[in-house]
């Protein structure tokens, strides 16, 4: 399955269309190399989504064509979740 849509179909990131951007701007690695938006996933992938101040590290569990929302994040195990904020004190 292609990486802009396994991040839809998860649920991930909620649209295809955006999905896709993120990728092809280089916010996405699999196995820790960069991804295009067609490149091809499989199951026990590493994905790392960076975007904004959070950063995403998930393990694919399950690769499914169409899945109810209620079962989407049962196709990943949510390995980090970064989140980085800044201090007030930073942009003075």
């Amino acid at each position: 399955m292609r990486l802009d849509k396994f991040l839809k179909v998860s649920r991930v990131i909620k649209r295809r269309a955006l999905a896709k951007e993120v990728c092809d701007r280089g916010q996405v690695t699999v196995n820790g190399r960069a991804a295009k938006a067609g490149t091809e996933i499989k199951l026990d992938d590493t994905l790392v989504i960076s975007f904004g101040n959070r950063t995403l590290k998930i393990k694919i569990l399950s690769v499914k064509e169409n899945v109810p929302a209620k079962m989407a994040a049962g196709l990943y195990e949510v390995l980090e979740d970064d989140r980085t904020f800044r201090d007030e004190n930073e942009l003075l």
